[in-house]
């Protein structure tokens, strides 16, 4: 029996043991890290990742975009754009045309 007790004398399984429980713990931590770091974080293939609580419409313009756009074809003159830009500057507190936040 005290063979048994002392792994370096070559009765028991020795440290070796510890091995295969340590390899398959590696094995699934690098599962997981890749999972994370592709899959899980863009949503999975062909969705674009949107955040947790992201609702935000990514194919949606802003509506200083759409008025600038609009400036910029011609379709409103200057005038009209600034009008409108304050209007847009007092619902949205700030959102100016140099991308300001909204």
């Amino acid at each position: 029996m005290p063979a048994l007790a002392d792994p370096w004398s070559g009765g028991g399984p020795g440290p070796w043991i510890l091995f295969v429980p340590v390899l398959w713990a590696l094995v699934v931590l690098g599962a997981v890290t890749l999972l994370r770091r592709t899959v899980w974080r863009h949503g999975g293939p062909g969705r674009p990742f949107r955040g947790p609580r992201s609702t935000a419409r990514l194919d949606v313009p802003s509506p200083v975009a759409v008025l600038g756009r609009r400036f910029a074809a011609g379709e409103i003159d200057e005038e009209e754009y600034w009008r409108r830009m304050s209007v847009l500057e007092e619902h949205f507190g700030g959102a100016g045309p140099k991308g300001g936040p909204v």
